[in-house]
């Protein structure tokens, strides 16, 4: 007898290739799928230091120190702006970015019910492919968010597309589709009205999808090249906008899978499924934990910012310290060095010291906030609702505005860094900035 999982997986592509895919789906695509099992090995990229390859990059940190990175433009104007081009319909996902392609997600439609996954010349934003799709699943979103909230991760070999419609996509980086997952077909309890916005993430080689809401709420474990579960875990009942996060255990040199929601957080072996520890719940959060070497930075509305020492294998951290007047609005904190950086719904960004929780300094930007911050060496940059990018040496005694950029668009999508350059996007338009 097949395990349950492989019945699932079986099932989800099949029923969906059988009952709906010749409606749904376009049909030079039929072929791709029935393929998905005879061609499991798709050309591999060989990952870099300047790649981006999931949501707030690596580790999920937020965080990058390639040498490439140090020549990115830190007083911003027009002049930076290498090129942009046009997106269809809608989409809060971040760009993933694998060598020079760059690879995101869009909705379009009445409804949203059109899947756009998308790649791009990163030296030109000239289109390379773009793949289209019919949502299987419920398209209802909060007015703010939309059906392309969570941001594609990848392993350098595959993309995987999660879409708030519970449609989950895997594919080569030249666009073939190699498998699918209809969690809906699969969990018809999983949905929401307010939308997902859980952007799924690599941890030791498995992909990790949070399908965490207020019906039937799981994390899944995937097999990266068959899309079947290799674990699948309860989570608690209610809409949850955080993102995973991984930590590499020095101890064991092995990963750690992190996931926030109002119950806690939670660490579990991403292989298994196993948890190692948890800590108290931080209350209802929008704002995923920040993730360091050492330490981890956990949002609590109503309580400002946790801080915790992570100490390794099953022990579970301990508090460094809580402070009230840290907070984290929707943008999530970032831990960089000996230093966590936080912006409060006002739009104030602090420096907090992660072994103390002094305040070495703070800084009124032009908020509000959505999308969280991220940094390159020393310089931090954040882009508010209304489009406007701004950069922080973070060095400085009391943290200096170095420049300004107005891109005169709606932005809530977190940017993503690779070489020279920043990419972000809005709906309608994607900028490279940098040469």
């Amino acid at each position: 007898m097949h395990p349950p999982q492989a019945a699932s997986i079986r099932r989800s592509t099949f029923d969906v290739q059988r009952s709906t895919f010749q409606h749904f789906f376009f049909p030079t695509l039929l072929t791709t799928l029935t393929l998905t099992f005879t061609l499991p090995f798709p050309s591999a990229h060989a990952a870099s230091a300047t790649d981006w390859l999931q949501f707030r990059g690596p580790n999920a940190s937020s965080v990058t120190h390639s040498p490439a990175s140090s020549q990115l433009p830190i007083t911003l104007s027009p002049a930076d702006i290498a090129w942009k081009t046009d997106l269809p319909g809608r989409g809060l996902s971040s760009p993933v970015i694998i060598g020079t392609r760059l690879y995101l997600t869009a909705a379009s439609g009445p409804e949203q019910e059109t899947l756009h996954i998308l790649c791009y010349d990163t030296a030109t934003g000239k289109k390379q492919w773009e793949r289209r799709f019919q949502a299987t699943g419920r398209t209802m979103c909060h007015e703010k968010t939309c059906v392309a909230a969570p941001t594609p991760a990848s392993d350098g070999t595959r993309l995987y597309a999660l879409f708030s419609s519970n449609d989950c996509f895997a594919l080569d980086l030249d666009g073939n589709l190699l498998w699918l997952r209809s969690f809906t077909l699969d969990y018809p309890n999983a949905s929401n009205s307010l939308g997902l916005a859980s952007s799924p993430i690599i941890a030791d080689g498995v992909l990790i999808t949070q399908i965490e809401n207020d019906g039937d709420s799981f994390t899944a474990a995937l097999d990266p090249a068959t899309g079947i579960n290799l674990w699948k875990l309860s989570r608690p009942k209610t809409a949850n906008w955080t993102s995973p996060t991984t930590w590499t255990d020095p101890s064991a040199q092995r990963s750690l899978l992190l996931l926030t929601s109002n119950e806690g957080v939670s660490a579990l072996d991403p292989k298994t499924g196993k948890e190692q520890w948890t800590l108290p719940k931080p209350g209802p959060v929008i704002a995923s934990s920040g993730i360091g070497e050492k330490h981890l930075a956990v949002p609590c509305p109503g309580k400002g910012l946790a801080v915790w020492n992570l100490s390794g294998g099953t022990t579970p951290p301990t508090l460094a310290w809580e402070s009230p007047q840290i907070s984290s609005g929707t943008a999530s904190p970032l831990l960089a060095g000996p230093h966590v950086f936080s912006i409060n719904s006002a739009g104030v960004l602090t420096c907090a010291d992660l072994a103390s929780g002094g305040r070495p300094w703070k800084l009124r930007l032009e908020g509000p906030f959505s999308a969280s911050p991220i940094l390159a060496h020393k310089t931090l940059y954040a882009v508010s609702e209304r489009g406007l990018l701004q950069a922080v040496d973070t060095t400085t005694p009391e943290g200096t505005i170095t420049g300004k950029l107005d891109l005169a668009a709606t932005i809530l999508s977190t940017p993503s860094l690779s070489g020279n350059s920043l990419y972000l996007r809005s709906d309608a338009t994607l900028w490279r900035i940098g040469k």
